[in-house]
């Protein structure tokens, strides 16, 4: 376009001169060699406007005699390049297909008609093809080929570190993402594979050095990064908790601080505020996780926050977690197990059966049976609270990738994915366990309708199934008989100044319960 206009431009500057030079006549002499030449301005202009061009007409022809074999070596290079290129695309689009003949010939072609040093994705499609047909030998060797360019070494450390996997060799395997994660921290299949290595084996300073690699990234998502690193502190807590507390204390914290949400980060932060004496700090990190997600983990360490506290002390603190968040069914529940601790067993009973009206569950059912095994020892509906229980909905529990744990996980043991556990229901609930409105009584449990629940069974349970004691050789428990002569209202918004954790020696003598899996 550019052209165009200045030429364009040209003539009419042309133009304009040869008007200019018409309107005002005049002649032009010349004397050369001893003859004298005269003419008009006009004709003058015009032989020298006309010798101009003829010289450039000339140059551009010798010029182009001069370039011409240069331009036809350009032309058919060119023509073999595009040659080449159309069987490198015909050739990936086979292998992307399945068809390894074509892939094969397609890749043949390429190689005769393109540089291999200039061209790398003629290795990648000779590396295909050679997979798949089945010839591991030369697509390792085609890999291992990748590595000795710069622009393709990724490539081939990701071709080798699938091969190695698809053969069972695990150590190549790791060592192939180690090299590709020092070289590009922010890919994620081999990030993925290296963290789920140093978590394995409990390298969470490793871990959190490749973490922080990958955050030096411009790619990198500084978001899920916080996460990430909350996650892998979380981790590196609980692992030194025993062994070093004041540095769990240290790491629990920063964890907490960058993900408030984490409920894991919540309780370990907590619990080494409660090490150390300090159960109000503990108590109002605990709280104010609570506010935002009740969870069953928060109510087991809050309610057993001082060690050698009574059951009715810890009545008083499962009543300021049921005031903090009323009319959830985590807190009826965690309510419900510290009354029954307590023997006030209406009170359980109540909170029980609102966690059957809110949200149906197998943990509700079971206690309900303990309930009446302790306060009736009627065997007959104790095992009719067993059986609604079998059919139940299950309860939340920490799920990654369709794999059901007990214990919370930085990484999923299936996929090696970072932060992937989640706090949810593992089968997904199909139909309402009670109809909407249905009162629940503990002395009206004939009337209650069969859960009308699909039964479905989760991907994984790591859980090893318990058998169910018959209810003929259970003995009721002894509970510590409660105390009558105070008054509930009294005790029903204490503000709690002073938990603790529950040693674990003092939580494994706690009373069983009826557990279905």
């Amino acid at each position: 376009m550019t052209r165009i206009l200045l030429f364009v431009l040209l003539v009419l500057v042309l133009g304009a001169g040869f008007t200019w030079l018409a309107d005002r006549p005049g002649d032009l002499i010349v004397t050369f060699a001893g003859m004298r030449y005269e003419l008009t301005l006009m004709a003058a202009a015009s032989a020298l406007v006309a010798i101009i061009a003829a010289v450039m007409l000339a140059w551009w022809l010798i010029k182009s005699i001069i370039r011409s074999p240069d331009l036809l070596r350009r032309h058919f290079r060119a023509r073999k390049r595009d040659r080449g290129y159309q069987s490198l695309s015909t050739g990936l689009i086979a292998a992307g297909a399945g068809d390894s003949a074509t892939a094969r010939r397609m890749a043949g072609q390429a190689h005769k008609l393109l540089n291999v040093d200039q061209e790398p994705l003629i290795r990648l499609l000779e590396a295909q093809s050679a997979m798949l047909e089945g010839r591991v030998d030369e697509a390792r060797g085609a890999f291992e080929a990748m590595l000795n360019d710069p622009e393709t070494r990724l490539l081939g450390l990701r071709g080798l570190y699938l091969e190695a996997q698809r053969a069972g060799e695990h150590e190549a395997a790791q060592h192939y993402a180690g090299e590709a994660s020092l070289m590009a921290p922010h890919v994620d299949w081999a990030r993925g594979a290296v963290l789920g290595r140093l978590t394995v084996e409990g390298d969470w300073d490793g871990a959190l050095k490749l973490l922080d690699a990958r955050k030096a990234t411009r790619a990198a998502d500084k978001a899920a990064i916080k996460q990430e690193r909350a996650a892998l502190l979380t981790a590196k807590a609980i692992s030194t908790f025993d062994s070093d507390p004041v540095t769990a204390k240290t790491v629990a914290l920063e964890a907490h601080k960058l993900a408030p949400d984490l409920i894991p980060a919540a309780v370990i932060a907590a619990r080494a505020y409660f090490r150390e004496g300090d159960l109000r700090k503990g108590a109002k990190i605990l709280e104010a996780a609570w506010k935002k997600n009740p969870h069953p983990e928060i109510a087991q360490v809050y309610i057993h926050a001082r060690p050698g506290d009574s059951a009715l002390d810890r009545l008083k603190r499962a009543r300021h977690l049921f005031a903090l968040r009323a009319n959830n069914p985590e807190a009826s529940l965690a309510l419900a197990q510290a009354a029954l601790d307590a023997g006030n067993y209406k009170l359980a009973r109540e909170n029980a059966e609102a966690v059957l009206r809110m949200s149906p569950r197998e943990s509700a059912y079971l206690l309900l049976a303990d309930i009446e095994e302790a306060q009736t020892g009627d065997q007959g509906r104790v095992r009719q609270w067993l059986a609604r229980a079998v059919k139940a909905p299950r309860d939340p529990a920490w799920t990654a990738d369709g794999y059901v744990s007990e214990q919370w996980a930085p990484v999923s043991p299936l996929t090696g994915r970072l932060n992937a556990f989640e706090w949810k229901v593992p089968v997904e609930q199909l139909a309402p366990m009670i109809e909407a409105g249905q009162e629940v009584r503990g002395d009206e449990s004939e009337t209650l309708n069969a859960p009308a629940v699909i039964e479905q069974k989760p991907l994984v349970v790591p859980v090893e199934e318990e058998e169910i004691p018959a209810p003929a050789r259970l003995k009721p428990p002894k509970r510590e008989p409660a105390n009558d002569t105070r008054d509930d209202e009294e005790v029903k918004m204490l503000v709690v100044d002073d938990p603790g954790v529950l040693p674990e020696e003092q939580t494994e003598t706690k009373q069983a319960r009826y557990r279905l899996f």
